[in-house]
């Protein structure tokens, strides 16, 4: 009865009938390599939970699974399929036709939701107008140098800083959309079949100038070249925020000394990292639990001594106490740096059967007195 309120309480229908909106980006209308990516909380939340049981099972067991989708503007139908690929799903199958079809491009919105066992999905065409005439006055106001307009920002995590292993991941949106979008087409299709070209980047800071490269790597990209450089010319560290735009033909990046630490105080809220749990947190076969680095970074690494951060970046894990905080047990863990993302591991699957977490079940994680503290309230 529980777990049936909660998921009343988060169903798309009640709200908005197209729960999953996003802009159009380079690489989900690139007809050569064709796929959808959305996001894993997303398509779990209003997707995968409305599935049959066999369906999510399939999709577990083999990380895809055959649906219908229909294209609500036309009535067409498709029979396509659903991947999953760690943090995010792709859409497959007949998504090539679908982007020449409908003649997609970067910044145009679609819409999905999940209704009567199929997938159905839309581009508005006046969504796609309203788009195209906000393009001009975005690119003017993001080609003016003001001070303050800074489109892309990231809390530094220890990837980031990592001078052994030099690069800065940046969210494919926001590179697309405050970067990409003031390239020429020339420069966009290089960068897609090529998958990183060279850049002038700019410390905003010091004046200072580096020959750098943009790299894409499917949902993100990654700025490397001189980054190791920089990071030690800056004596750059976990914490601070970078800001980036792009700006008569060059990369500009700031890293203001005040915003160093801005993670110190742990806010108000008594348990800073939280989550819904998705069909991979409760996989009892793999068990592990996903974090998010940021969130890791800020709220857990923050608290830890550097010989333990150092020995986390050289071993890419570390054996941590953790307590449920629900029934007062303790249990032998270990957290596991995965890039850009962290997996909680150890005694991860006898929490799932021993809770009978499900997915879109709450957990919230906080670190006190040198252990990871984690609920999941009833």
């Amino acid at each position: 009865m529980k777990r049936t309120t909660y998921y009343n309480a988060i169903a798309p229908s009640v709200q908005d009938p197209w729960p999953i909106k996003k802009a159009l980006t380079l690489s989900d209308v690139d007809i050569t390599h064709p796929f959808l990516t959305l996001s894993r909380q997303q398509v779990e939340t209003y997707i995968v939970v409305y599935m049959t049981p066999q369906q999510q099972d399939h999709l577990r067991a083999e990380g895809q699974v055959g649906l219908n989708a229909q294209d609500d503007d036309t009535g067409d139908m498709y029979v396509m399929k659903l991947k999953w690929r760690g943090s995010y799903y792709n859409l497959i199958g007949k998504w090539g036709k679908v982007v020449r079809g409908k003649g997609l491009d970067v910044g145009q919105e679609i819409k999905l939701r999940w209704f009567n066992g199929c997938l159905h999905f839309s581009v508005p065409q006046q969504q796609i107008v309203t788009v195209v005439q906000q393009v001009p006055p975005v690119r003017m106001v993001a080609a003016s140098l003001v001070h303050d307009h800074w489109p892309i920002r990231k809390v530094l995590t220890s990837s980031d800083v990592d001078p052994n292993h030099p690069f800065l991941p940046l969210p494919r949106k926001l590179v697309e959309e405050n970067i990409l979008i003031h390239w020429v087409p020339q420069e966009r299709e290089r960068l897609r079949k090529e998958e990183q070209v060279s850049v002038n980047a700019r410390d905003y800071d010091t004046g200072d100038t580096h020959e750098m490269k943009l790299k894409w790597r499917g949902n993100y990209y990654n700025l490397i070249g001189k980054w190791g450089n920089i990071i030690r010319l800056k004596g750059l560290g976990v914490g601070q925020e970078i800001r980036i735009r792009w700006s008569n033909n060059c990369l500009y990046f700031s890293v203001p000394e005040e915003r160093y630490v801005a993670t110190a105080s742990g806010g108000h809220d008594n348990w800073p990292v939280k989550k819904a749990l998705t069909l991979s947190d409760v996989d009892t076969n793999h068990p592990f639990l996903t974090l998010p680095g940021k969130a890791v970074e800020d709220h857990i690494l923050f608290y830890w001594t550097q010989q333990a951060r150092e020995q986390l970046r050289n071993e890419r894990q570390v054996g941590i106490n953790a307590r449920d905080n629900d029934t007062g047990e303790l249990y032998v863990m270990k957290l596991r740096w995965r890039g850009s993302y962290y997996n909680l591991i150890g005694k991860w699957g006898k929490i799932i059967r021993e809770k009978r977490l499900q997915i879109g079940r709450e957990i919230r994680v906080r670190w006190d007195n040198g252990c990871l503290i984690f609920s999941v309230p009833q």
